[in-house]
């Protein structure tokens, strides 16, 4: 049912890291962006997308990673054997729309993994 991991979702703690961010993946490394939006954006690795927040203030409290999300075709599937695992769902199933440019329709939900780790069961709609 996993089909691979769908992105990976980062921090910039202000707008230096934002830079840097660009810097390394976008100059350094050649990748491209894929999508954008007013709080960040979406970098293609080619096998996967890196998902930068550039509005997250401060001190990385869970450090430069907030989750790992898994590309699924069925998000409520997995949802039910993660429940029934006795795994903590915190947000969803739901479908939601990331104002971006183009505009992204996904379905999603989050869990926590057995060490604590979030992660995201994803789907483009």
């Amino acid at each position: 049912m996993i089909k691979g991991v769908h992105h990976i979702a980062m921090y910039c703690a202000n707008e230096e890291d934002e830079k840097r961010v660009k810097s390394f993946y976008l100059d350094v490394l050649g990748l491209t962006i894929r999508r954008e939006w007013a709080g960040g954006f979406m970098i293609d690795t080619g096998a996967g997308l890196l998902e930068i927040f550039k509005n997250h203030e401060g001190a990385h409290e869970k450090g430069i990673y907030g989750h790992v999300a898994l590309e699924t075709d069925n998000v409520d599937e997995i949802v039910e054997k993660v429940k029934a695992a006795g795994y903590n769902v915190f947000v969803g199933p739901r479908d939601a729309v990331i104002a971006s440019v183009p505009e992204f329709p996904i379905r999603m939900a989050f869990c926590n993994g057995p060490l604590g780790e979030e992660i995201e069961f994803f789907t483009e709609r």
